[in-house]
C-alpha cells in the first residue's frame, strides 16, 4: 500500500524527434529572388499522459520564411520527452508540464531547426531563448478568465 509520504519522482526517461518536415514549395526559381525573407515563427507546447505517472511533452516549432507572398521554406519540427512524475501535487505537475519539460527540450529543437536551415542551403534561423515560465503564466491567467467569464 502506498502513503502520500512517498517521494516525489521527476525522470526523463528518453528525448527523442517526434516530427520533422521541411518543404520548399517554390525551389528552385525563389531560389534566385535576393529579397529578404521574412520568418514568423510559432510554438505550441502539449503534454499527454502515456502511463500511470508516465508523460510525453511535446514542443512544436513551425518556421515560415517568405518572400513577398510565396514560401521560401516552412520547417515543422516536434521535440518530445518522455517523463516519469509521480507524487507530485496537481497544481506542481501542471507547472513541471509547461515550464521544466519544455525547458528541457526546447534547447534540441533549437538545434533541429538551425541543423534543418543550414542542411537546406539556408542560413540558420536561430529560435530566441522563451520564458516557459512566463508562457505558462499567461496561459493560466488566460484560462482563469475564460472560466471567469462564463461563470456571469
Amino acid at each position: 500500500m502506498a502513503d502520500d509520504t512517498e517521494n516525489p519522482v521527476f525522470q526523463i526517461q528518453r528525448m527523442y524527434l517526434k516530427d520533422l518536415s521541411l518543404e520548399q514549395p517554390n525551389a528552385p526559381q525563389i531560389l534566385l529572388e535576393q529579397t529578404q525573407p521574412e520568418v514568423d515563427i510559432n510554438l505550441a507546447l502539449s503534454a499527454e499522459p502515456v502511463a500511470e505517472g508516465v508523460f510525453e511533452v511535446c514542443v512544436t516549432a513551425t518556421v515560415t520564411t517568405k518572400v513577398g507572398d510565396k514560401t521560401l521554406f516552412l520547417i515543422e519540427a516536434k521535440q518530445a520527452g518522455i517523463f516519469e512524475i509521480r507524487h507530485v501535487p496537481q497544481e506542481q505537475l501542471e507547472g513541471i508540464l509547461g515550464i521544466v519539460c519544455p525547458q528541457m527540450i526546447y534547447p534540441y529543437l533549437r538545434a533541429i531547426v538551425s541543423d534543418v536551415c543550414t542542411r537546406a542551403g539556408f542560413p540558420p534561423v536561430l529560435l530566441s531563448e522563451v520564458n516557459f515560465q512566463a508562457m505558462f503564466e499567461a496561459q493560466q491567467a488566460q484560462r482563469d478568465a475564460a472560466a471567469a467569464g462564463t461563470m456571469n
